[in-house]
């Protein structure tokens, strides 16, 4: 999918992999066909490798949502995906990615029947869960489901008890019908960082507005207002096979005493980098080069995924083929 662009794009996950495990253990998952390369790439202390055959790199769609027991007890849930719609094919390896995990890493698994990407929903960790209508009540993901349906089985599979909904994603969010991860994140308990427009003429003006009205509008869980912050810087690439693609500093990915934010080196990055250090309480922000994750339809809060703390990893580049 990455055509003349894949150097550049294995060159951000490096990139990534490399500042992450700055903070924190980094497990990375590669299909065999490339596990010599990533291993090469990725080859730094604190980073593990698991082979795993997959079709392609957005394991916070297609991989598990980490569940806590609150007593020291993890398992994971894996949601139905079926490519977005079915929108790529073949998705049948990243479709059982979960299970895969599940297998290679001795953790309790439980499947849902819903259909959702990981990249469709935040969450608070005390009971409050937001996603959008375009991507969970979409009859290319759930035909036939009624919105109670779809949250029951959200709250079933994550433990929420309220959901809020948004309308819509970014316009530019084709590929994924407009998940919640560019446009709104939990910084923590009752606090959310919300896209909103740099000005009128940005197509998304209107949609985002909208969502910012829910959000006031809205209480979580438990009876709280949300605490919002804004972020109206939106950058874009530069020309990139004759389109620009949107890279919101909202598709963050959250670490041990740090922030992984996009860098585009773009007017008012300083800004939208104090807020979000603002927001998740003081933590380092760091960035990484995101403009080939962005033409590749995501970012890099979509090539990523948190595992609990005191889950049991795979021995160092372990391999895992169980069909």
């Amino acid at each position: 999918m990455w055509g003349d662009h894949r150097a550049e794009a294995v060159d951000e996950y490096a990139a990534l992999v490399h500042e992450i495990v700055r903070f924190e253990p980094v497990t990375v998952i590669a299909d065999p066909a490339n596990a010599d390369e990533a291993r090469a790439r990725c080859d730094r202390p604190g980073v593990e490798l698991l082979e795993i055959p997959i079709d392609d790199s957005w394991i916070r769609d297609n991989g598990p949502i980490y569940l806590v027991d609150g007593a020291g007890g993890t398992a994971l849930v894996q949601f139905r995906f079926n490519s977005w719609g079915e929108k790529y094919e073949p998705y049948d390896l990243d479709a059982e990615l979960p299970w895969r995990i599940a297998r290679a890493t001795g953790t309790r698994h439980y499947r849902s029947a819903l259909t959702i990407e990981g990249g469709g929903f935040t969450v608070d960790g005390e009971g409050t869960l937001i996603t959008t209508e375009s991507v969970v009540l979409n009859r290319n993901r759930n035909p036939g489901w009624t919105r109670e349906q779809c949250e029951h089985a959200l709250c079933e599979g994550t433990g929420a008890e309220k959901v809020l909904w948004l309308e819509h994603g970014l316009v530019e969010d084709r590929d994924t019908d407009g998940h919640s991860d560019n446009v709104v994140q939990f910084a923590g308990p009752g606090r959310v960082i919300v896209q909103v427009a740099p000005d009128r003429a940005n197509p998304n003006w209107g949609r985002l507005r909208e969502n910012l009205t829910r959000l006031r509008r809205a209480t979580d869980a438990h009876g709280r207002r949300l605490e919002i912050v804004e972020i109206a810087q939106l950058p874009y690439t530069a020309q990139l096979d004759g389109e620009r693609f949107a890279v919101p500093y909202v598709n963050c990915y959250p670490i041990n005493g740090a922030v992984v934010a996009p860098r585009l080196d773009a007017p008012g990055e300083h800004d939208a980098y104090a807020l979000l250090s603002a927001a998740f309480e003081g933590r380092e922000v760091v960035g990484v080069p995101s403009a080939m994750l962005a033409y590749g339809g995501g970012g890099v809060g979509c090539v990523t995924q948190h595992v609990p703390a005191g889950t049991p990893l795979p021995p160092l580049d372990s391999h895992s083929t169980d069909e």
